[in-house]
């Protein structure tokens, strides 16, 4: 007989949500089943729809909480009215330090946006926009301020964002360089990509 994961509901919902992240990151959307995922939790398969009417939906859950939680760090960490150049230094900073210790919860959000179908897919479209359009409005105003030399504040966003997210592609924490350094590194390419150049801080 399957172990339950306890009586408290919210226990069981964040059981599944870790499962799913862990089984969908390793094996990938569709090789994976609601059966393999309540094995994980160590529930009957027949619980999860308790939860979630089907795995699709599972995913977009998944997909939302996560973009609704960095829209929501990021709110309780932007300056309002920062200058252009310490804004993006804040945004590359912050992005890589939430990014780098969700590691499960980045590749799903953006290997699997494949597989989300309609609704779902226009919902995780429009969080996702929002978020880009935070780093897009901040390259704007720099470029109307003349502080960065940029062609199109879109692609230098998307560009922008492609590179500070490649970071859990390689990072593993104990490494030669700490996450500070690391930061430094990614926030000097950063501004040098958007034409400009300053004295950072230097970490070890």
């Amino acid at each position: 007989m399957a172990r339950t994961a306890g009586s408290d509901g919210e226990a069981t919902a964040r059981a599944i949500r870790e499962a799913s992240l862990a089984l969908f990151a390793r094996y990938g959307y569709e090789a994976v089943s609601m059966r393999q995922i309540a094995d994980r939790v160590g529930v009957q398969a027949g619980a999860l729809y308790k939860y979630h009417a089907n795995k699709q939906q599972l995913l977009v859950d998944i997909m939302r909480d996560h973009m609704e939680q960095l829209l929501e760090a990021w709110d309780a960490e932007r300056q309002p009215g920062e200058e252009s150049v310490a804004a993006l230094d804040r945004f590359a900073r912050f992005h890589i330090g939430y990014h780098i210790k969700r590691p499960d919860a980045v590749f799903i959000s953006y290997m699997e946006l494949r597989s989300l179908e309609g609704e779902g897919f226009r919902d995780i479209s429009r969080l996702r926009g929002k978020y880009e359009a935070i780093l897009r409005d901040i390259l704007r105003r720099g470029m109307e301020n003349g502080v960065f030399a940029i062609a199109d504040p879109h692609v230098a966003a998307m560009a922008i964002l492609a590179m500070i997210t490649g970071v859990n592609t390689w990072y593993r924490s104990g490494g030669r360089l700490s996450q500070a350094k690391i930061e430094d590194i990614y926030v000097s390419m950063v501004l040098g990509s958007v034409g400009c150049r300053r004295e950072r801080v230097e970490h070890v």
